[in-house]
């Protein structure tokens, strides 16, 4: 089964000295095994805010290994509906969180995240967590 990885564990494996986390880990054996999807908007997020231009270039370059997962209008509408949801019942979570929701559970794919939010949506939505 494939995985959706969110940008938390992404955050967590290129930073210096996070490579003991058990997401770190677990995130290795996805890669290894080629079992990685990767949503554009994660991608956004992973390559925003990055100081230096090479950094971008050389991160940019490795991520090209993982092709974006194709979203259509039932992904965005999910996410939204799902959006609406939870925020009806007093869950607050960002529209790529929703997004990665959505998309996930449409294939079939779990979530691998470090964000405790995704435990708050796991309440009231059919998502599969991947825990390390």
């Amino acid at each position: 089964m494939k995985v959706v990885v969110d940008t938390s564990v992404w955050s967590l494996a290129l930073r210096r000295g996070t490579v003991a986390d058990p997401h770190v880990g677990l995130f290795r054996e996805l890669i290894a095994d080629g079992r990685v999807a990767l949503l554009g908007a994660v991608r956004q997020e992973i390559l925003s805010g990055l100081r230096h231009p090479e950094q971008f270039e050389r991160l940019k370059t490795h991520l090209r290994a993982f092709p974006d997962l194709e979203l259509g209008t039932d992904d965005y509408e999910l996410a939204a509906e799902w959006f609406n949801l939870c925020r009806g019942r007093g869950v607050q979570g960002a529209n790529t969180d929703f997004l990665i929701c959505a998309a996930a559970t449409r294939r079939g794919y779990a979530i691998l995240t470090a964000d405790k939010d995704f435990m708050s949506f796991k309440r009231f939505l059919p998502i599969a967590l991947l825990t390390p």
